[in-house]
């Protein structure tokens, strides 16, 4: 039996609201993040309610597959045992803002832009895989086209950079640039709430260990 974990029940709703705006440009339109109408009828909830639409069904499964590899696997189970009773609340926190945060240099680029639209969960994902990184620098990953794993703390320099160039290339509806301010955001997020609410130091923690790696080799 699947237990219906924060990330399941955010994935779900995301893969509904998608699956619904695929066939129906309004829910797109009303939905999708559009600086301008956020600047002149200030129509704020657009900064989240992007985060639930997504360009096709290859960029919903790339992001909730991501997710929930990160998120139900790693991150939320993390969050659980280091936070205790407040865990589950503030991974859904970091989620949610992170939607918001990693738009926030995108609006003030294109805030009177009528012809800038984005969508997507990239962002928050993004802060969830990072996240993932502090917490388990070692865990192994495979990407394409890389015939073998690759440590975790080698694969997000690689992420960002690939963000980074097509942020560059600027085509489409993805806004590459949230992923790399999603993936600051969740660092900054986990580190914060980590000192302030536990006696864990992540940051520290993972340079030791990324230390040892390069050592050892």
């Amino acid at each position: 039996m699947v237990t219906l974990t924060a990330t399941i029940i955010i994935l779900l709703l995301t893969c509904v609201v998608s699956f619904t705006a695929f066939s129906n440009d309004k829910i797109i339109n009303d939905l999708i993040f559009h600086p301008p109408a956020i600047t002149n009828r200030k129509q704020w909830y657009r900064f989240l309610t992007s985060g639930f639409i997504h360009a096709d069904f290859v960029h919903l499964a790339f992001n909730m597959y991501t997710f929930f590899l990160f998120g139900n696997k790693v991150v939320e189970p993390t969050f659980i045992e280091i936070f205790h009773t407040s865990g589950k609340m503030l991974y859904v926190v970091l989620y949610l803002t992170a939607l918001v945060v990693c738009l926030l240099p995108t609006y003030l680029k294109h805030k009177n832009d009528y012809h800038y639209r984005s969508l997507g969960a990239s962002g928050a994902v993004s802060a969830i895989i990072f996240v993932g990184i502090v917490q388990y620098p070692m865990m192994k990953l495979q990407i394409f086209p890389l015939p073998i794993p690759i440590p975790a703390f080698i694969f997000g320099p690689l992420y960002l950079g690939i963000s980074a160039y097509l942020a560059k290339k600027g085509r489409g509806n993805i806004n590459h640039s949230a992923h790399i301010w999603g993936a600051v955001y969740g660092i900054v997020f986990y580190a914060v709430t980590c000192q302030f609410l536990t006696d864990e130091r992540p940051l520290q923690d993972f340079v030791t260990q990324v230390k040892l790696y390069l050592e050892n080799l």
